[in-house]
């Protein structure tokens, strides 16, 4: 495998499906003394998190989860 002159290298789909690396996934390099790790950023959780803050408390609750889920099935 070799780098790019842009700098880029393509990890192999084993590695991207076994590790979860889809498109768009932050990832972090951790430089060792004769080596260099590529690890996923612990970021990427946070996102989920802020939005699920973001959006708490905004529901009135008018609906059980029933009725939501007919409405969502189109169901009558």
């Amino acid at each position: 495998m070799k780098i790019t002159s842009k700098g880029q290298v393509t990890i192999p789909l084993e590695f991207r499906m076994r590790y979860g690396l889809l498109p768009e996934t932050d990832v972090e390099f951790i430089p060792g003394k004769q080596s260099l790790r590529l690890m996923k950023s612990p970021r990427n959780n946070l996102r989920g998190t802020r939005i699920v803050e973001r959006m708490r408390g905004r529901g009135d609750g008018r609906l059980s989860t029933d009725e939501i889920m007919r409405l969502t099935r189109g169901e009558d």
